[in-house]
């Protein structure tokens, strides 16, 4: 009973995702709950409809609760869309002895939260990138060291505080408390990527039905975030256009037929579908449909080349890509992202689960997952300091350094 219990909340585009899991032994989740509903209300990650978005993030937290046996009063919440950006910020301090301790980190961290945004705009995410005791770098904890000039490195997340709100707001129509906002590809992350694939240099790329979210990891830290307005809904539009059909039939024949690449596809295969105007069966080569298909996903490969391309970073990733989302899931996409990227690519989704899996299974939901795995450092990080996240340590308050330092290089609260 003593177990901690953590939720997150996945708020995409096409579907709500509840989940609620204890932490077991050697830090495994078991899943208690799971809550999955049809998305209404959302556009592209962001919320569109007020009180349609609240009613189904609502219906997803009452399933969870239902199968977990447990009130759902707050949860850990993913958020996305073209809204969100990033920059870069330094904060330095000079360190008040000879020895940097944890007042100079606080002091430090702090500085570099001071960067100035428009007022409509949210601060989400202080990611650290490593601190630098005079002039000397890479350094990933400072306390301890001697100096007289403390600098950090971070990633500053932020979004659009009307977008945040309106979100912040659906979720609390369902009776629930966003603790914290968690960005798409940091929460797929923490369940896709290893420690070594962070250390040498890659990219996760999450494809969801209405975003695109990318993460750079290097040297075991995030340099670089990105979200593009683009997805799974677009290809199932170019379904729908292309073939004369309704959206929900363009998504049926799309995960039934679907596939990336026409050279992989038999010229002789074909299906059946129901076209606007037609009153008996037509008769559609798969060809046809992957022509479609193939031609979408490239476009989205194009762009996410582009952005990996203006970071600056697109040299310094020997581990490639991470593919995960929704439509990682389509037979073939490795192939052809390898072939658009010219990088290493493979498709990742949560594994190492235990408990009520079995919807689970799919890179659909490595963000849902994600999130928990990101509950468990804060309640560590909580633990550590036995009080609220936010809080850093007193002057001379014992802090197991260790733990600190692994969240610390994930995020700074």
């Amino acid at each position: 009973m003593d177990a901690p219990i953590i939720v997150g909340l996945d708020v995409g585009t096409t579907k709500i995702c509840t989940l609620v899991a204890r932490v077991e032994e050697g830090n495994r989740l078991r899943i208690l709950g799971v809550g999955i509903e049809p998305a209404r209300g959302m556009r592209k990650g962001t919320v569109v409809d007020l009180q349609a978005a609240g009613a189904a993030i609502a219906l997803s937290i009452e399933k969870a609760e239902r199968t977990s046996g447990l009130e759902i009063d707050s949860a850990l919440v993913s958020m996305a869309g073209s809204h969100v950006s990033s920059e870069n910020s330094r904060g330095v301090v000079g360190v008040t002895g000879r020895t940097i301790d944890e007042e100079d980190v606080r002091r430090v961290v702090e500085a570099a939260r001071a960067v100035t945004i428009p007022h409509n705009r949210e601060m989400i995410h202080v990611i650290q990138r490593g601190f630098v005791v005079d002039g000397q770098g890479g350094i990933r904890m400072p306390v301890g060291m001697h100096g007289y000039r403390l600098e950090v490195e971070t990633h500053v997340i932020t979004a659009a505080a009307a977008t945040v709100e309106n979100l912040r707001q659906a979720v609390a129509a369902a009776g629930v408390h966003a603790s914290q906002f968690v960005l798409n590809p940091l929460a797929s992350a923490e369940i896709v990527l290893s420690e070594s694939e962070r250390e040498m240099g890659v990219v996760v790329c999450d494809i969801g039905g209405g975003t695109t979210d990318m993460a750079v990891y290097i040297d075991g830290d995030v340099w670089h975030t990105m979200v593009l307005a683009v997805g799974g809904n677009h290809v199932t539009s170019d379904i729908a256009h292309g073939l004369h059909l309704p959206i929900a039939q363009a998504e049926e024949i799309k995960l039934r037929h679907g596939h990336a690449l026409q050279d992989e596809v038999d010229p002789e295969e074909a299906f059946y579908v129901h076209p606007f105007g037609e009153e008996e069966p037509v008769k559609v080569m798969r060809r046809e449909l992957v022509h479609i298909i193939e031609a979408r996903v490239e476009e989205i490969f194009s762009l996410v080349l582009q952005e990996i391309k203006r970071s600056g970073y697109d040299g310094l990733l020997p581990a490639g890509m991470v593919l995960t989302g929704g439509v990682s899931a389509l037979p073939g996409i490795r192939k052809l992202a390898k072939r658009v990227l010219g990088m290493p690519v493979q498709v990742a989704q949560p594994d190492g689960l235990i408990g009520m899996v079995d919807q689970l299974d799919s890179p659909a939901y490595s963000t849902s997952v994600g999130l928990l795995r990101w509950a468990l450092l804060m309640s560590e990080f909580a633990g550590v300091y036995r009080a609220a996240p936010r809080r850093m340590p007193r002057p001379g308050e014992s802090v197991d350094w260790d733990k600190m330092k692994g969240f610390l290089r994930r995020l700074l609260p």
